[in-house]
């Protein structure tokens, strides 16, 4: 009776050492939650508008940012190197280090986000060789020429966003991103629809709207850095052609597997749309729902995900290892709570919120929209279900970020994703056997397999960090 007594109150110790963490990390990661949630928004938002014109259109913006959800995962990856850099370096007041860790990271993502708009412009022509509809390939083609234009302002402002979280500034970001969410709907508005005399460009207009709001974006968040005393110094000044060899390769080294990581993941969701397009318009529609909800949650995630990276860093850089696996729990277990919140809600209303994305009204379209409606209800189960795992891989994939842990991950990742998820996803996803459903299933069992081998990967090196500095 005695030892059951302790162990409970051992427990409840353990779980307070966590709980009293959480006031910081939610200052932390909230604005980051609220600047990704505003990206996802933008989505959001073109996809309501977009599908009151018709599925086919819808599936058109589905299909064109399937091309730019691979582009955006390598360089908003690959800029995550910069946090963690920017984190070790505000903890040794070590401004040097980290102007240079700055300068140098934004040099990289401007050149790779040029690179990036290219390979997406040149890519168009797969769209004809995957056997996607042929009506929604015509409508994709014109608005993916635009938006794959606005990677070159998007990953240039992750360069800033990675930096300012890094010195834990995470408002600033938040505030651009709002500028930017609340100007994409006004254009979005104006331009799809022609309102107020502007041309109806359709999901064109949507796409100029995106690119407009990303440049001003960036402006935005400069212009703020620039106005704080704790940035100003970093972000003005730079000489930006002058570079050091070693930080280049530092940085590379930790951003390209990042970059990897991510592009595992985000690639494996790309291939449920392209796998959606071989069944049909309307599953992939419905697919392009389900993927928009599921996605705003995730975003929640990532904000816990980078105030873990941030947080595991200054840490790091003190070599205060027992304090940070103590803190990284405490991330997992927000991360855990709200994921069992998201998969409630999911579960609850899983009827209700694909019929946001429709217009019942809409006689010409209306057994159309039924199906998308039908198909996308069943697939928020299965985005219900893998809620849990989806936060806890990414939480723990940005602690290992924060320890500059990279290459283990990365293989992790491929595994989990590729030679797990894909597979079944491609089998259970044929319209013989469980169609989108068995997509979703796929996705699944990658998101279950990377939860489980990262946090084994996470619990193995802070042991083995505790034990060789005790």
């Amino acid at each position: 009776m005695v030892i059951a007594s302790s162990k409970v109150y051992f427990c409840q110790m353990l779980i307070r050492s966590y709980t009293k963490e959480f006031k910081y990390n939610w200052k932390l990661a909230a604005p980051v939650m609220l600047g990704m949630l505003g990206h996802t928004f933008v989505s959001f938002v073109d996809n309501i508008m977009v599908g009151q014109l018709g599925t086919a259109d819808l599936a058109a913006v589905s299909l064109g940012n399937s091309f730019m959800f691979i582009a955006m995962s390598i360089g908003i990856g690959f800029s995550t190197a910069i946090t963690p850099l920017i984190a070790e370096a505000d903890t040794a007041n070590d401004f040097l280090k980290g102007k240079s860790a700055f300068k140098h990271g934004l040099f990289l993502c401007t050149l790779l986000g040029v690179l990036l708009f290219f390979l997406v412009f040149i890519a168009k022509p797969l769209m004809y060789m995957m056997k996607q509809p042929v009506e929604v390939v015509e409508l994709a083609i014109p608005y993916l020429d635009l938006v794959a234009v606005s990677l070159i302002p998007l990953i240039i402002f992750q360069g800033f966003k990675q930096f300012s979280d890094g010195l834990s500034m995470t408002k600033d970001p938040m505030y651009a991103t709002i500028i930017a969410n609340i100007l994409n709907v006004v254009l979005n508005y104006l331009l799809i629809f022609g309102k107020f005399g502007f041309p109806a460009m359709g999901i064109v207009g949507a796409a100029y709207g995106t690119l407009i709001s990303r440049i001003i974006m960036v402006w935005y968040l400069w212009y703020l850095l620039k106005g704080k005393a704790k940035s100003k110094a970093f972000v003005t000044h730079i000489k930006f052609f002058v570079l050091d060899k070693m930080m280049l390769k530092k940085i590379i080294n930790l951003g390209t597997p990042s970059a990897m990581q991510m592009f595992f993941e985000v690639a494996i969701f790309t291939a449920a749309i392209w796998l959606s397009g071989l069944l049909g318009k309307n599953p992939q529609a419905a697919n392009q729902i389900a993927l928009n909800l599921s996605s705003m949650t995730f975003m929640v995630a990532m904000g816990l995900s980078v105030a873990s990276m941030i947080r595991v860093g200054n840490q790091k850089g003190l070599n205060a290892f027992i304090e940070l696996r103590r803190i990284a729990f405490s991330l997992f277990l927000m991360g855990l709570l709200f994921a069992i919140f998201f998969a409630t809600f999911f579960f609850l209303f899983h009827k209700q919120l694909p019929k946001i994305y429709v217009d019942y009204d809409d006689s010409k379209n209306l057994i159309d929209n039924i199906e998308v409606v039908s198909i996308a209800s069943k697939l928020l189960i299965a985005a219900a279900i893998f809620q849990i795992s989806d936060s806890i891989q990414v939480i723990v994939l940005g602690a290992l970020r924060g320890l500059q842990d990279v290459k283990i991950p990365t293989i992790i990742t491929f595994i989990s994703y590729w030679l797990i998820g894909f597979p079944i996803s491609w089998f259970l996803g044929k319209e013989s056997a469980y169609g989108s459903f068995g997509i979703w299933l796929g996705l699944l069992a990658g998101l279950s397999t990377a939860a489980i081998l990262l946090y084994i990967r996470f619990n193995y090196l802070t042991k083995k960090l505790i034990l060789s500095n005790s």
